[in-house]
Order: C-alpha cells, then sequence, then structure tokens
C-alpha cells in the first residue's frame, strides 16, 4: 500500500531492555535474566538532545537510529534495537541500506507493535513494496506497513512539531537525504513587546489573525550515499545541529572509484568544511579498502592543516558491544549510574 498522506499519530514508547555492558562490578547476579551481546558492535552517541545508535561500514550496512525521535534513517540487515522505531526514512534502495525492510515490517507486528512506515524516494515507492509482497509470497501474509513516497523538499510529521524533510542527494541510483526539522511557533515579536492578556491574543486568533510566526530548527540532518554537488551546502544540512554524512574514500588514489560510485572522498568534505556550521559531524560508510584508524590520522592531519576546526568525528569509533535480554525487543536507553544509596550499601 502507497500512501502519501503526511500526518500520523503520536508514537508509543516502550520500556528498555537493551543496554551498554554493565561495569565489571555492577554484573547481574547468576540468577538475573541472561543478557547476550547484541552482535555486531552498534555506535552510540552521545548529544545534548538525544542518542544516535547505529552502524554504518560502506558496503556491508548501514542503518542509524536516532530513539528519542522515533526514527531509523536506512535499515540495513535490521538490527534488533532498530526495530522499535516506527518510521524508517530509507535514503535509496541497495541493499547494504535496505536489505532488512521485509523484517522490519514483519517483526514489529509479531512482537505486537504497530505497522512500520516507509519514507522512499517516490521512484523507489513501488519497488520497495514489491519487495514486502514479494516476501508475502515466502511468509504468506503481507506485514501491515505503510509506505510514503517523498520528493525533494517534501514534509512529513513524525509527531507534532517533528518534520522530517527530504533534500537532494547525487548517487548512482534515485536517492534522497532527510533532515529532521523541530518545528516551533512563537509569538510575534510586536505582540510580544506589547505583553497583551491571553484574552486579547485568542479574540485576534479567533478573528483570524496570525499571531505566531513559525520557527524551524534543523536537529539533525543525514545524507545517506551522495557524491558532493550541493548536498552538503543546503539549508537544513548546513546548520543541522547533526550532520551525518557519508565519506566513504580517504585514500588518494581512491578519488576516481568514489567519482564513479558517486561517493565523497575526503577531499571533497574538506573543501566545504569551513561553510559547515554543525555543532557535530559524523562521518559514516567508510570503505572496508581504508582502515578506520588510517582513516582518522588522515582526517586529523588534513584539519591539522585547516584554517577551520569543526568537531568531525566517525560514527563507528563510538562502537560498543550492547547486550540485549531475551524478550520483547525495545529501543537502547543508556543504563542509570547507580545511585548513592545504591553504592554506599
Amino acid at each position: 500500500m502507497v500512501d502519501a498522506k503526511m500526518t500520523n499519530p503520536e508514537p508509543k514508547v516502550g520500556s528498555p531492555i537493551i543496554e551498554p555492558p554493565l561495569p565489571s562490578t555492577h554484573r547481574p547476579a547468576t540468577d538475573s535474566p541472561r543478557q547476550i551481546p547484541l552482535l555486531p558492535a552498534l555506535a552510540v552517541v552521545e548529544t545534548p538532545r538525544f542518542h544516535i545508535v547505529g552502524y554504518s561500514v560502506a558496503g556491508e550496512e548501514s542503518a542509524v537510529q536516532i530513539p528519542e525521535l522515533n526514527v531509523v534513517f536506512d535499515i540495513g540487515k535490521c538490527p534488533r534495537p532498530l526495530l522499535v522505531s516506527d518510521f524508517c526514512l530509507l535514503t535509496h534502495g541497495h541493499i547494504d541500506h535496505s536489505a532488512g525492510l521485509a523484517y522490519y515490517l514483519s517483526q514489529r507486528i509479531f512482537q505486537g507493535m504497530s505497522p512500520g512506515t516507509i519514507l522512499c524516494p517516490a521512484k523507489i515507492a513501488d519497488g520497495v513494496a514489491g519487495i514486502v509482497h514479494a516476501w508475502a509470497a515466502l511468509e504468506g501474509k503481507v506485514a501491515p506497513h505503510r509506505i510514503v513516497p517523498m520528493e525533494v523538499g517534501d514534509e512529513f510529521e513524525v509527531r507534532k512539531g517533528l518534520i522530517a524533510r527530504a533534500f537532494a542527494t547525487c548517487h548512482t541510483v534515485p536517492s534522497l537525504g532527510y533532515t529532521l526539522v523541530d518545528r516551533r511557533e512563537k509569538l510575534r515579536p510586536d505582540l510580544l513587546e506589547q505583553r497583551l492578556p491571553g484574552h486579547i491574543l485568542r479574540e485576534m486568533k479567533d478573528r483570524g489573525e496570525k499571531i505566531t510566526y513559525t520557527v524551524d530548527v534543523p536537529l539533525v540532518a543525514y545524507t545517506g550515499d551522495t557524491a558532493l554537488g550541493e548536498t552538503l551546502l543546503q539549508d537544513g544540512v548546513r546548520d543541522a545541529q547533526v550532520l551525518i554524512t557519508e565519506c566513504t574514500f580517504f585514500d588518494p588514489s581512491h578519488k576516481r572509484r568514489a567519482a564513479i560510485g558517486r561517493h565523497l572522498h575526503l577531499d571533497d568534505l574538506l573543501e566545504v568544511l569551513p561553510q559547515l556550521r554543525n555543532e557535530l559531524i559524523l562521518l559514516a560508510h567508510v570503505s572496508r579498502r581504508t582502515g578506520l584508524r588510517w582513516a582518522a590520522g588522515t582526517l586529523k592531519r588534513a584539519l591539522a592543516k585547516s584554517s577551520v576546526h569543526p568537531r568531525v568525528e566517525f560514527l563507528m569509533d563510538h562502537a560498543q558491544h550492547l547486550h540485549v535480554r531475551p524478550g520483547k525487543a525495545a529501543a537502547f536507553v543508556p543504563t542509570e549510574p547507580p545511585s548513592v544509596d545504591e553504592t554506599d550499601g
């Protein structure tokens, strides 16, 4: 079913069962619920407003979740914590970004969750629907779901005040990036200065006067796979609080590979870095041809020569083995430190 309607109900929040590994001094007793390391190791990045949980290696798997915002960018092979996000924002159809779609939709129903919603480039919406229905021939039923075709500039309301906006990217197949926008309505400055009482403002609103203005705060932008073009310089991308961008190649001899595959090379990133205003830039989709440590050293040397010094990190530098308890999947939630009473015991 393909549905272009752009509204959705408030998401439900489940209880946490996925946690970072406990310190050795706080291991559960032998009679506690068994915990199993979750493979592969997922990156966990903490920001002031939300966590970023995911895995991204070029050609292998890419899936990045913002648990607090109920969204996962791409789905990869659908690592277990990602199941609980009601909204999957698919950037393009390459299998390392989309292989887990049918599993994501089916498992949500199996585990008693609401049907999943997939946003995707409009040109591949029929293909995504085809995969879901083809899998039904094996499973014996079609998993309830919703597919929302997106074009550049389209907006989708994830929940009240949180908007997913599609932006243009440049890849070998139809593709989009997404920005999650915090949309706020604020009282007009001239009315704020007058300090009008509430009943006067309500009367003005009832007469049809516009008493507020809209403020959009781009929280996080995710590019998926893309060449440079204007991708990183678009409004809502260059000024998002967090930018998660691919940077597949670092070796100078791989620039041609980057161009052919329409991927970013480190030199592309360095070209636009002075124009980016992001508080944090996370690099994802590093090629297996490039060791992460070598890439980090190459980036560090390049930034040392730069006139700007933004916070640039590798997503997979934050990888850790999360532990999962048997049972229903739930979103990653960081463990709380022991209270004073507990430690004084």
